[in-house]
This record gives C-alpha cells, sequence and structure tokens, in this order.
C-alpha cells in the first residue's frame, strides 16, 4: 500500500496552504540579554552553539554572551568581516560540530547567521545589537556580489533578544535608518496593491494591514525617537519585529519591500556604501509617495524629525547619480512591479529628485 502523501481537494476545489515560520519566543526589553540562557532552555535548540559577531559588537556583546553562556553550554566563536561567498563558507565549516547558532550584531552578522542556519538546517538566535533595518526576524538576507546585493532566502531566527539598553547606545544613525526602512513600508504596500490591479498579483490584506499599522505607529512616534533613549529602542525593535511579522504572514518581502527598495539597491550599486539600506529606502520612499500621489511631504517630515537624511546631499551624494538610480531601478528585481516600472523618464527622474528640496 502506497505511503506517498495524498492532497485531498474540498468539493469546491479550495486548495490554498502556505507556510509561515515565525520566531518561538521574541524578548524586548532591558538587560533582556541576560534572560538569554533561559530562552535557550525553553527551546532546547542543543548543548553545543557557534556565537557569530562581527569584530566591533564581539566588544559590545559578544564576549558578554559567550561569559553567560559558558558555563553551561559549549561556546565556539566566529567573528564576520565581509559578508561574502568566502565568510559563508568558512561559517558554515565552523558551524558544522555545532546544535545551534546565535547571532550577535548588526544586519551583516544576523544575515551571515540566517544563510548558515539555512544551509546547514540548524535553528539560529537572532541577539542584534543595532535596530538597523527589519531583518532582525524576516526570512530573507542581504549578500554582497561583485554587481551589488542580492535578497536570498535564509532561516528565520527560533528566538530573538533584543536588548533595549545595548540598541539604544549605538549610534542613532542605525535607528533612524531602522525607521526609515519601517516608513517605506507606506510605499512598498501601494506597488504591491499596484501590481494587484495591473498585473493579478496576489496580495495579503492581512500583511498590507499590520504592515501599515506599523509605519503608522512609527511616524505617529516619530517625536519620540531620540539619541541614547531606550524607549526609542524599545519602539523601533517592536515596529522592525513587526513588520518581519508581516513578511512572514506574506511568504514574502512584498509587503515591505517596492520600488524604494529597489532604488535603494540601485543606489548601492553606483555609490557603494554612501547611504544605509534603510536611509536609501527612506529618501526612495519620499520619492515613490511623490508618484503615488500620496503625502510623501508627511515622510519626509517624519525622517527629518527622527534624524534620517531626507536629501541624497544628505549624504555626499551627487542628484546625478540618484537619478541614475532611479532610472536603473527597473533592473532590479524585475520580477517584482512597482511604480518605477510604470516608463518613469530621465526628465521626470530630474524632476523628482529638485522636489526633494522643496519647502
Amino acid at each position: 500500500m502506497s505511503t506517498d502523501p495524498v492532497l485531498v481537494l474540498q468539493p469546491d476545489g479550495f486548495n490554498k496552504s502556505r507556510w509561515t515560520q515565525l520566531p518561538r519566543d521574541v524578548l524586548i526589553g532591558h538587560q533582556a540579554i541576560l534572560q538569554l540562557p533561559d530562552i535557550i532552555e525553553d527551546i532546547r535548540p542543543g548543548r553545543s552553539v557557534l556565537l557569530i559577531s562581527g569584530g566591533t559588537t564581539r566588544e559590545v556583546a559578544g564576549n558578554k554572551v559567550a561569559d553567560i553562556l559558558k558555563d553551561k553550554y559549549d561556546v565556539r566563536r566566529f567573528v564576520v568581516g565581509n559578508l561574502d561567498a568566502e565568510t559563508l563558507k568558512a561559517c558554515s565549516q565552523a558551524s558544522s560540530p555545532v546544535d545551534f547558532l546565535i547571532g550577535v550584531g548588526g544586519g551583516r552578522v544576523i544575515d551571515c547567521a540566517k544563510v548558515v542556519s539555512y544551509n546547514q538546517g540548524k535553528p539560529f538566535i537572532s541577539v542584534p545589537t543595532a535596530a538597523s533595518h527589519d531583518g532582525i526576524i524576516s526570512g530573507r538576507a542581504t549578500l554582497s556580489t561583485d554587481t551589488g546585493s542580492v535578497s536570498v532566502s535564509a532561516h528565520p531566527p527560533i528566538a530573538v533578544v533584543a536588548d533595549t539598553g545595548i540598541i539604544s547606545r549605538a549610534p542613532h544613525r542605525l535607528m533612524a535608518s531602522g525607521c526609515a526602512d519601517i516608513i517605506s513600508n507606506y510605499t512598498a504596500i501601494l506597488d504591491w496593491e499596484l501590481a494587484h490591479r495591473l498585473r493579478g498579483e496576489q496580495i495579503s490584506e492581512y500583511a498590507i494591514a499590520l504592515s501599515k499599522m506599523t509605519a503608522e505607529i512609527l511616524v505617529k512616534d516619530a517625536n519620540l525617537i531620540k539619541p541614547g533613549q531606550e524607549e526609542a529602542a524599545w519602539i523601533v525593535v517592536k515596529a522592525l519585529v513587526s513588520s518581519g511579522v508581516s513578511m512572514a504572514i506574506a511568504g514574502s518581502s512584498r509587503p515591505a519591500s517596492g520600488g524604494e527598495h529597489k532604488f535603494g539597491h540601485a543606489l548601492e550599486r553606483l555609490a557603494p556604501g554612501s547611504a544605509l539600506h534603510g536611509e536609501a529606502c527612506g529618501i526612495g520612499a519620499i520619492m515613490t509617495m511623490y508618484l503615488h500621489g500620496g503625502d510623501w511631504r508627511e515622510i519626509r517630515s517624519s525622517l527629518a524629525s527622527i534624524g534620517a537624511p531626507t536629501t541624497p546631499r544628505a549624504l555626499g551624494i551627487p542628484d546625478e547619480v540618484v537619478v541614475q538610480a532611479l532610472m536603473n531601478a527597473r533592473e532590479i528585481r524585475p520580477e517584482r512591479f512597482t511604480i518605477l516600472d510604470m516608463g518613469l523618464t530621465r526628465e521626470s527622474a530630474e524632476n523628482l529628485v529638485r522636489m526633494l528640496y522643496e519647502r
């Protein structure tokens, strides 16, 4: 008798399913890092761990995590430099003997842990040291290549431990960038709805509602996002987690990544290292909201209040480079239809950049 799985259809032909992966435990708060052993005991991933950190984040929190765990767990260490194929290979080799991974750091470190977790089939715990973008819990990672950054599939963490004391002490530019990444959800969902109307792309109303609500709350609380404040870290990390959940519900990054992200990736290729990911997306959101006919001034005002850049000149990027990034955006993930894929001309792109400086 066959034991192969059988697909059973309902009488009306209904057959919809989606595998949603979310963290089992999420802990955000003051000195949350001290409760890491309790989190590990709850999820029981094993007794040996590879602690992945960056050169700076090793000093900021990595060494403390190692000290907290050393009496109960076999702790091995790996330091991430550039996140490239060679680093991923070395990290994968280092992770072979262990039961689980812990990523302690910013986006580069967390993405490394995600990808290695995915490739090795081992769980990982995310311990962010900065609130710089919404990759804290998402199942996507950004890798650098010779032609720019690419987004790849990865494992979401089995748990997140975000210590607001540590995160609030990170450079404010990182937190402002994370805020800009979240606020750009506004235009991401507009692009998704546009693709639904014009291309018949399937949407998730639940994911859209959560993504939009997250951006709205951050705009409402923009005046609270101040340097060195744990309350600010608390607000922003909750928003980053919520945005990540919206992507998990959608089964893709669609509710948090539209034309503004395509512009951001194009800008990174033209001016590598000039802007943080969220900063580029925030500027992109101002321009794409203008194209959508929405309240672009509210986005600009919120970003300015938080301390995120609202013009390319604030980042030392020439306007003509931004114009070229707008023109090149359609080449980024061409399968993802956005407002920037509707025939934007160079003249319109130039006018769009000039609009950034309007009072």
